[in-house]
């Protein structure tokens, strides 16, 4: 791998922990708030756990954000070319493919079919509006959302100990935060790539580009086969 662009402060641990645990509360928060939601409204139950999965991430930045360095450039908000944003687009293609190999072969090892986005397509499929909010809170808000804390704030931080270690082990705690599920491959896989994009690039929009096409094709497709 080639040197990060990354030459200015970065954040470190006090940001990581710190955004870690706000990223817990806020889980324990949602968790409360769609339990509350009535069994029988599986389209608004999806629309809500997607917007509240942008929340927690966006929250966990925040938290991070606030802590010392208070400004977005040494986070990755910063501008990339449109040849990067193009690859990000295709990546996000890439992983869609990818992630419906490795979770095939979760589902064949482990036994666990377990559909954990059923309420995501039930809110895909209720509607042209109901199909328009989940692409802005799915494709939109929980990428920019779930990039600023684990590629913005956690690989980042992670930088200091080698390429390898920022890569694979924000990708792997990503994936660990989405639970042992057939979508914890297909997270992995994406907080890879876009792990990946962000140390070559610098930015965070290319990887928010794959998070968002991965995002928007996995909420999309299965309309085509219902």
């Amino acid at each position: 791998m080639q040197p990060s662009v990354v030459t200015r402060a970065r954040p470190g641990w006090p940001e990581v922990l710190v955004g870690a645990l706000a990223y817990l509360v806020a889980i324990v928060v949602t968790v409360v708030l769609l339990r509350a939601i009535p069994d029988d409204q599986d389209v608004f139950s999806g629309l809500a756990a997607l917007a509240l999965s942008g929340v927690i991430g966006l929250a966990a930045f925040a938290a991070a954000f606030v802590i010392r360095i208070r400004t977005l450039a040494p986070f990755g908000f910063r501008r990339t070319t449109g040849k990067w944003l193009l690859a990000g687009a295709g990546g996000g293609l890439l992983c869609f493919l990818l992630g419906l190999v490795v979770s095939g072969l979760y589902v064949a090892f482990t036994g666990d079919s377990e559909n954990i986005q059923a309420d995501y397509q039930s809110a895909a499929d209720g509607g042209a509006l109901a199909l328009v909010a989940t692409l802005l809170f799915g494709a939109v808000l929980t990428p920019l959302g779930e990039e600023s804390y684990f590629r913005g704030v956690l690989a980042n931080g992670l930088e200091r100990y080698g390429p390898w270690v920022s890569v694979l082990v924000s990708a792997a705690v990503f994936a660990v935060a989405h639970g042992i599920n057939p979508v914890m491959p297909v997270a992995f896989t994406v907080g890879v790539v876009t792990a990946l994009l962000f140390r070559r690039t610098g930015s965070l929009w290319p990887g928010v580009f794959v998070h968002a096409v991965n995002n928007a094709l996995a909420a999309t497709v299965p309309l085509f086969f219902s």
